[in-house]
């Protein structure tokens, strides 16, 4: 009886519920469109962290900010004297970015800290290299004075001495910069490294901690021609390549990656390292173990991936404010807004029913009864627009991600460079920024659909618990003041 009457009586208001419906679906729509985009977001800002510190990283340790005027100074190239008039001139220096170094002690210390689950340190590169020639200009003898003016034999003036100009000469030199990183080859699955995927050959292997071999960027490897098996010379030494990286999102942490005690041998920094890349036990306890780590290894910074979050600005960060701050509001008050319309159109039509419910009452009905088949009715208007809502929510995340409008997000230090020192300048020098172009997605997750479904239900009961209390206070005396 109940399932009867209440199938007749939907099909019979078929407008009305048609309008409950619509505006319980558009309120659930746009909630899933904007928790998707927010998730989209979430995840945009995700790879543009892992493109910085590598995938797995948690927080980085660098050496405090030296004073200003303190470190190394420029740069100095020192090339000699050849007889040969073309020879090629070379020189080349390795720097370390930042010129901040950490013991490679540390590394162990930070490992051992409570709440650290790993800990691996790197040395950062920067390799400045100097090639050209020096040409010997030319001679040209003019015709000289003599002691009256003219122009005398032998081409000689009134001093006696030969008169003309050097033509041609000077020097031509290129000046050329790449990065390379020594990575700890025993432990691969921390580090800018882990933000690529070798694409070609293999990666290092444990055995080679002191091996002269390197991985190549293929963006690099591209502009330079490399490729796997040939050779690629670093102050003098040369490094056979075994394999090409491809990074993942945005440019990669490093032109050439070598093994890290061949690093330290470049950059006469032995036993140091630049960065120490740090895993957490617990991901809800990092800001602790952050703590920890400042508290009891001094002289240190540490940024973590919310550090590193701060600095992202750009098209991503202001969608995703606008995502996570206008778009929920504007969520919020949609649901509202369908809420109270939908509980406000099923109290009209009670009103509306009065001599419908009226007589039901004179023939037996109680109260509960009747407020029943309005709740009833209501909770499939409900659902109803949960079904549609849920449509056209997916409908809209899947255009999002169809279209896939590009985001971009520029970075810059915070201070101690999650990107092992990719963001150091030199002394004195502001770090520079980095700038991705990330295109943006709109994932639906299971989570996002059953809240669409329990905010249909919610909406039904609401609209239902509106119509119920009305129809429950109707009296059967009411039914007869209505018979016309």
């Amino acid at each position: 009886m109940f399932f009867t009457y209440l199938r007749r009586e939907l099909r019979r208001r078929r407008k009305a519920a048609l309008v409950v419906a619509s505006g319980l679906a558009l309120g659930i729509a746009l909630v899933i469109v904007v928790s998707s985009v927010s998730t989209g977001m979430s995840r945009a800002q995700d790879k543009v962290l892992e493109s910085l510190y590598g995938l797995g990283t948690d927080m980085t340790v660098t050496k405090a900010a030296a004073a200003p005027g303190s470190g190394e100074g420029r740069p100095k190239f020192e090339f000699d004297a050849k007889g040969d008039d073309d020879a090629t001139q070379s020189s080349d220096r390795v720097m370390v970015q930042g010129f901040q170094t950490l013991a490679s002690s540390t590394v162990t210390r930070i490992g051992g800290q409570n709440g650290v689950a790993g800990a691996v340190g790197g040395l950062s590169l920067n390799v400045l290299k100097v090639d050209g020639q020096f040409k010997r200009g030319e001679f040209k003898q003019q015709e000289g004075t003599g002691q009256s003016g003219r122009s005398g034999p032998g081409g000689q003036g009134g001093t006696g001495q030969p008169q003309g100009e050097v033509r041609g000469g000077g020097a031509s030199f290129d000046v050329n910069s790449y990065s390379v990183y020594g990575t700890d080859v025993t432990e691969q699955n921390l580090g800018p490294l882990t933000s690529s995927k070798i694409t070609k050959g293999r990666t290092f292997k444990t055995s080679e901690t002191d091996a002269k071999v390197a991985v190549v960027d293929s963006a690099y490897a591209k502009e330079k021609k490399l490729d796997t098996g040939r050779t690629v010379t670093i102050h003098g030494t040369k490094f056979t390549i075994v394999g090409v990286s491809t990074a993942d999102s945005g440019d990669a942490a490093a032109n050439l990656y070598i093994p890290l005690k061949q690093a330290q041998t470049l950059a006469d920094s032995k036993d140091k390292v630049t960065t120490v890349y740090v895993k957490a036990a617990d991901s809800q306890r990092i800001d602790q173990v952050k703590s920890t780590i400042q508290k009891n290894v001094s002289g240190t910074t540490v940024t973590t991936s919310a550090d590193l979050a701060d600095t992202v600005s750009g098209s991503l960060s202001t969608a995703s404010d606008l995502a996570a701050g206008v778009g929920k509001w504007l969520s919020v008050v949609v649901l509202a807004a369908a809420f109270l319309v939908a509980g406000l159109l099923t109290s009209s039509a009670v009103s509306r029913r009065v001599r419908e419910f009226g007589t039901l009452k004179a023939l037996g009905w109680k109260s509960g009864r009747v407020t029943r088949q309005v709740v009833g009715e209501a909770l499939v208007n409900g659902l109803l627009g949960g079904v549609l809502g849920i449509g056209i929510g997916l409908a809209g995340a899947y255009l999002v991600t169809a279209i896939s409008p590009t985001l971009t997000a520029q970075l810059g230090s915070s201070g101690g460079g999650m990107g092992g020192g990719r963001f150091m300048g030199g002394p004195g020098r502001a770090a520079a920024s980095k700038t991705l172009d990330i295109a943006l997605t709109a994932p639906v997750s299971l989570s996002v659909i059953l809240t669409a479904v329990g905010l249909a239900v919610g909406g039904g009961l609401i609209a239902g618990g509106f119509g119920g209390w009305r129809a429950s206070r109707l009296r059967p005396a009411d039914a007869l003041r209505r018979v016309e």
